[in-house]
């Protein structure tokens, strides 16, 4: 198979987002699949220092849309994809991702019991089949400096577009998207606000490893690609408010996002509408299809109670970030390292 590159080869069109203005300053940076740029980024980057020959293997472990993104690669440029991920992986990203070619392997549902959960059970797992194998590359996307770095045609792209960039709030996971984004952009307005939006039950900012139904945020493990220094702020949403504000995003903008999407925009229309004279973009990561037997459905809705309490007005702000308050939580984080905020307390998800 030839490899191509350039615009005609569809991966290509994925990249970079639709800009739309959903408020007099708020845009959405609306993606259908942002999971592509590192994708994309970190695969050719390796191709060109050798290190992804034709037998070569690509290997990671995700229970996401990065994994789609490399199998959908893996088409592109004619290479085996072996992807670890969760046992509760969506079943139509499953079917996707299998008839894409890629080979999915699903740790046991009893990994979830152990420290750090499914993420270090999939990582225990990876490690097995990189010895397994004679050639691999493992994209590592929570540590490959290439993840952030790719985000810089994003921060261009706003740029160009837009200009003056006040505030950028965005779902938190590896830590690629917001941490590359805003790094780029503060080299040319060093005043840009970050909100980082997360999930009660994720180890990225303090809270303690526990159970997650939010999918596209949060981790059981710190990933190096997170620079904590990037955000001023940090908010928390539980299900009953990501979903509740991914419908809201849908009737009034017509805008079908994941719920990840939905719990950055309930954070920056807030934002939005308490700095009327600052433009604030908010990250769309991906689209809903996934969603559309749950968060896009009424009735799966009403009957797991996420339709039984109003969508809170505000965040309730918070003087210690270890410990959610409600459905929807804030905490000033000002620009400061893990420990600069965290040393001072016992960290009660025993990360370092």
């Amino acid at each position: 198979m030839t490899l191509r590159t350039g615009s005609d080869e569809a991966t290509h069109a994925f990249q970079l987002p639709r800009l739309i203005r959903l408020t007099p300053n708020l845009y959405a940076a609306s993606f259908m699949l942002m999971k592509m740029i590192p994708a994309r980024y970190i695969l050719r980057q390796a191709m060109a220092n050798g290190l992804l020959e034709p037998a070569t293997v690509i290997l990671e472990t995700t229970s996401g849309t990065f994994g789609l993104a490399l199998a959908m690669q893996g088409v592109h440029l004619d290479r085996r994809v072996v992807l670890v991920s969760d046992p509760v992986i969506d079943e139509r990203l499953y079917r996707r991702l299998t008839d894409l070619g890629a080979q999915v392997e699903r740790v046991p549902a009893e990994a979830g019991t152990i420290v750090g959960g499914f993420q270090v059970a999939r990582l225990n797992r990876l490690n097995e089949l990189r010895a397994a194998y004679p050639s691999t590359f493992c994209p590592e996307q929570y540590s490959n400096p290439d993840n952030p770095r790719s985000y810089a045609v994003v921060a261009e792209l706003l740029l160009e577009c837009l200009g003056q960039v006040d505030c950028v709030v965005g779902p938190v996971g590896s830590g690629g998207s917001m941490c590359g984004t805003v790094g780029n952009l503060r080299s040319v307005l060093p005043d840009c606000q970050a909100i980082g939006v997360d999930t009660h039950g994720s180890v990225l900012f303090g809270h303690a490893d526990a159970h997650r139904e939010l999918r596209g945020m949060g981790m059981s493990v710190l990933p190096a690609n997170l620079d904590h220094r990037i955000f001023d702020s940090v908010h928390w949403c539980a299900p009953v408010a990501a979903y509740q504000a991914t419908r809201q995003l849908h009737r009034r903008h017509a805008l079908f996002a994941g719920p990840s999407g939905g719990a950055a925009y309930l954070a920056a229309r807030w934002w939005a509408a308490a700095n009327p004279n600052a433009l604030t973009v908010v990250m769309l990561p991906d689209e809903g299809y996934r969603y559309q037997d749950t968060v896009y459905d009424d009735a799966w809705l009403r009957a797991a109670g996420y339709l039984d309490s109003p969508l809170p007005a505000e965040p309730v702000a918070v003087t210690d970030p270890r410990f959610p308050q409600g459905a929807w939580t804030s905490y000033d984080w000002q620009r400061r390292s893990y420990a600069e905020v965290l040393g001072g307390h016992q960290l009660l998800s025993g990360v370092g």
